[in-house]
């Protein structure tokens, strides 16, 4: 699918994908033959009886549906370094860390090549709808990504993350240069130990070659905020260095400062020019097109656990198109937004089918009544209908759920079309009343309406379950963009807990079997510090999304929490 010029035939991508999609039932078993045939002598394969089989029937009857826990004691001999096939016929090399930032405990998900090629090839097959709608030229990204130099090794497993395991494969720059996506920012800056230093450094080298930046991404959104908040800060810095040539004394990294003096020249008109602009904004409005004048599209991940912080985007980006990226996780890709002018609130995915196989579990099984789960195949799904999702890829996960909530809102050909809607697990629940993220989120938008008539914001939030009073009673932690008055702050407390609709959490408010709702407002700058506090722990803050719930095991989080609370109102909505 390549040019003479290099470049990828993006045209010839999308009739792939289009000629992928009109036969998916077919792609699919095709994919699974290929993956149970490559992994037929395995241990785990052995033992459940496939005996070689590789069709869609054997392998539902043999095999079962499971949960990482299933997995969890086959992974940890392979970090520990048992090389026998164990889950996959090759040794599996590389392990992804998953964030664990809810509960503080995170996950191992085996890696390995075939990984890396499903993730170029739904990078390709986005990139290619993404080119079409919103083209560019051979220009230069601002891409916000961070690895590891160095990752961690335990015997012969390299311990990263999924993100720095895609960005740290030799094959990651081609691919990125063949999608006419070369980073601004060299080698050095992306492989940094310390993210902070790759940070100030990414926008140096973006407002170096700010004429050519054509594209701005991150993996999350929450990062394309924090850099963008963190530019606030360090504006006057940056135009120093460039105006003086001379990079700050805050870079400490020598490979960094190396790489960036080969960049980094005198030029004093770049600088006046940018804070020209900069002194000239209103409270940071459109300050990303202020910038980079050419660029066409900001990209990440916008949807689910993204899409509170849209307003924010939004208010950066101006009149610059705000297009959601690829759907995926830890243990794999799942599907490709083909449809990037929609915008992200409202976006679909299209799965891939031949890059993993696909089951669904429909969510009116989930309720814990039934004995035995039934998923059905990528092409059985029905229109309107929610499911979890069931993976089998390359890496050595069967039938494994991912504990991830779509509903299927079309086919696009004979593939689904699916809009991630939550996590399966319950976010809050103190008796019998239920409340998903999703709950949660609407009710933090619906409170936030006061804050935004005397022009203040939900900068970020996060909820807990408070087992300490009698009654129990659930503590939202709110950060806001500056001080308001007390009246307005108790008013949003009353509507959150109004705005939880679970017909028994208002029967038990109203008996009081449940506490008042309470809500404490955190000082400035308190998700940063829980951010910086997960990123010392190793989870690169590319991968890091806010928790909406913070279990008790996550005392470090918890106590970061509760030492910057300034305020705390206790709902009357049921008094």
């Amino acid at each position: 699918m390549r040019e003479e010029t290099g470049k990828l035939d993006f045209e010839k991508v999308i009739e792939e994908f289009e000629r992928i999609t009109k036969d998916a039932e077919n792609v699919q078993k095709e994919t699974l033959r290929k993956i149970l045939e490559e992994n037929a002598s395995t241990e785990y394969l052995q033992n459940l009886g496939l005996n070689g089989r590789t069709d869609p029937e054997s392998f539902k009857a043999c095999v079962p549906l499971v949960t990482y826990k299933d997995f969890e004691p086959y992974i940890q001999r392979m970090v520990d370094g048992d090389v026998s096939p164990i889950l996959t016929e090759k040794p599996i090399t590389a392990v992804s860390l998953s964030s664990g930032t809810s509960q503080g405990n995170r996950k191992f998900i085996p890696w390995n090549d075939e990984l890396f090629k499903t993730t170029v090839q739904i990078y390709q097959t986005s990139f290619a709808f993404r080119n079409r709608d919103f083209p560019i030229q051979d220009g230069k990204a601002l891409s916000f990504i961070y690895g590891s130099n160095a990752p961690p090794k335990k015997g012969d497993v390299i311990l990263g993350t999924a993100t720095s395991n895609v960005f740290g494969n030799p094959g990651y720059k081609n691919a990125m240069q063949a999608l006419k996506s070369q980073s601004c920012s060299p080698d050095d800056v992306i492989f940094s130990p310390d993210f902070q230093q790759s940070l100030y450094c990414h926008f140096l080298c973006g407002l170096l070659f700010r004429e050519e930046v054509q594209s701005i991404s991150s993996t999350f959104a929450h990062s394309i905020i924090y850099a963008f908040r963190t530019f606030e800060q360090d504006w006057e810095e940056l135009v120093n260095d460039i105006k003086e040539g001379v990079l700050s004394s805050r870079i400490t990294v020598p490979s960094i400062r190396d790489a960036m003096s080969k960049l980094l020249k005198p030029n004093p008109e770049l600088a006046n020019l940018i804070h020209k602009k900069c002194a000239g904004l209103s409270n940071w409005y459109g300050l990303i097109p202020e910038l980079f004048p050419n660029v066409k599209y900001i990209q990440g991940i916008m949807t689910g656990a993204m899409e509170p912080y849209l307003n924010k985007l939004r208010h950066y980006a101006g009149e610059v198109p705000l297009v959601t990226s690829e759907y995926g996780s830890s243990e794999g890709w799942i599907a490709s937004n083909v449809n990037p002018k929609v915008a992200p609130e409202f976006a679909t995915y299209a799965v891939l089918p031949q890059i993993a196989y696909f089951e669904f579990i429909p969510i009116t099984q989930l309720d814990g009544t039934q004995v035995k789960l039934e998923a059905v195949g990528l092409t059985d799904v029905k229109i309107g209908e929610e499911y979890e999702i069931v993976l089998t890829n390359p890496a050595g996960l069967y039938r494994y759920r991912l504990g991830d909530i779509v509903k299927v809102m079309g086919f696009h050909n004979s593939t689904p079309e699916i809009k991630y809607m939550r996590r399966s697990g319950l976010l809050l629940t103190i008796t019998t009343d239920k409340h998903s993220e999703n709950d949660l989120q609407l009710s933090v938008e619906n409170a936030s309406k006061f804050l935004a008539e005397v022009k203040k914001e939900v900068i970020d939030y996060t909820s807990y379950i408070d087992l300490s009073t009698e009654p129990a009673h659930y503590v939202i932690f709110w950060e806001i963009s500056g001080e308001t008055n007390d009246e307005v702050l108790s008013e949003c407390c009353r509507c959150l807990d109004k705005s939880f609709i679970d017909p028994a959490y208002m029967f038990y408010r109203k008996c009081k079997g449940i506490g008042a709702l309470e809500l404490r407002v955190v000082g400035k700058g308190t998700f940063e510090k829980i951010l910086e506090s997960q990123v010392a722990r190793g989870v690169p803050v590319s991968q890091f999304k806010t928790p909406r719930c913070v279990g008790p095991t996550n005392t470090t989080m918890l106590q970061i929490l509760f030492e910057n609370v300034v305020k705390s109102y206790v709902s009357t909505a049921y008094d």
